[in-house]
């Protein structure tokens, strides 16, 4: 199974989304509940997102980011 595909794809958290949010309405919580949650989760796939897509740009540009004492450092692959 292709993890980086599935956690990247839209249609998955849309369905975690609403399966979670459905559950919440389903155990007597508020509407307004249910739409915070989903916007969380809606929230944290945009962030899973973003950082498995900067990792593969960076693994395809040779370059690696480390994070020292709170400093992004990135290192660009050595030329000859």
């Amino acid at each position: 199974m292709d993890w980086k595909r599935k956690l990247t794809s839209r249609k998955l958290w849309l369905a975690i989304a609403d399966f979670v949010g459905m559950l919440i309405i389903a155990f007597g919580y508020a509407e307004s509940t249910a739409t915070q949650v989903t916007s969380i989760i809606m929230a944290g796939a945009g962030v899973i997102g973003y950082l498995i897509a900067e990792g593969l740009a960076d693994s395809a540009n040779g370059t690696t980011t480390t994070i020292v004492d709170e400093t992004i450092k990135k290192t660009e692959p050595e030329t000859e």
